[in-house]
This record gives structure tokens, C-alpha cells and sequence, in this order.
């Protein structure tokens, strides 16, 4: 539980106390609808691997920790990828930085989101940076670009 944040504690435990019903306890053949609920979909196969894993005890049943346990994988996954992406688009910043001063102007993401959807319209476009663009510096620093290429919902 140490690799994970309030937060994910906090989800974890409304998962598992929905499903808990007060017993401290879930039944193992919950956690596959858990994980979905959480975004994960798994083979059955994968899944019986992870629950034998963790339910050392072979009771067909995961108390908080040990759903805990077997959850916070997927969890911290999420973040190594999330982390990986980022640096993805830093170094794609970075590319499109060409004077290395730390933005790019609107003209420039006008093209970055031109070739990633070419079916998108002028119109989208100018909407689009005028919404990033909201001070009409045109231009964009990294946390703005970020915001873009992950559609807003990073809060680092």
C-alpha cells in the first residue's frame, strides 16, 4: 500500500466496500467485475493467475490488503504509463521547440493537430486554439500542449 496514494486508496476501498457488503471480505469471483469497473479488462486465465497470487490461503475470499495488493498493479501501471506518455510528448514538444524557449506557437499545433486528425476542420481548429490560447500570446507552453494531447485530465 505504500507505492499508492490517498486517493487510490480511497477508490480501491469504495470498490471493495461495495462489493464487501460489510463482511470484509470479497469473493474472489468479484474481483474481474472490480477491475472492469476500474478500467481493466482481463482474460479469465490471467485473472485466475492474479487471484491465486494473492489469496495465499486458497479461500476464495480477499480481505481489504489483499485485494489492496493484488489492485495496486494495475494502479501504479496506470502511472508508469501516464509517466511514459508524458515523456513521449515532451520529447515531441521539444521537437517542435525548435528555438528551445520553451513554446511553440499556435501556428505550430495548428499542424501537430492537423496531422494527427486530418478529418478535423478549420473550424475545430480555430476553436480548439482559441480555447488553449486563451490569452492570444499565440503561443503554447508545455503544460498547455500537455493539456491538449491528453484532452485536460492530467493534474500534474
Amino acid at each position: 500500500m505504500d507505492d499508492l496514494t490517498k486517493d487510490q486508496i480511497q477508490l480501491l476501498k469504495r470498490a471493495f466496500d461495495a462489493f464487501a457488503q460489510n463482511r470484509g471480505y470479497i469473493e474472489c469471483n468479484m474481483v474481474g467485475t472490480i477491475l472492469q469497473m476500474l478500467g481493466h479488462e482481463l482474460s479469465d486465465a490471467r485473472l485466475k493467475e492474479i487471484i491465486d497470487e494473492v489469496d495465499a490461503d486458497g479461500s476464495g475470499q480477499l480481505e481489504f490488503e489483499e485485494f489492496v495488493a493484488l489492485a495496486a498493479g494495475f494502479l501504479t501501471e496506470d502511472d508508469q504509463d501516464a509517466e511514459a506518455m508524458q515523456q513521449e510528448l515532451r520529447e515531441a514538444f521539444r521537437l517542435y521547440d525548435k528555438e528551445g524557449n520553451g513554446y511553440i506557437t499556435t501556428a505550430v499545433l495548428r499542424e501537430i493537430l492537423k496531422e494527427l486528425d486530418d478529418k478535423i476542420t478549420s473550424q475545430e481548429l480555430d476553436m480548439m486554439i482559441a480555447e488553449i490560447d486563451s490569452d492570444g500570446s499565440g503561443t503554447v507552453d508545455f503544460d498547455e500542449f500537455m493539456e491538449v494531447m491528453t484532452g485536460g485530465d492530467d493534474e500534474r
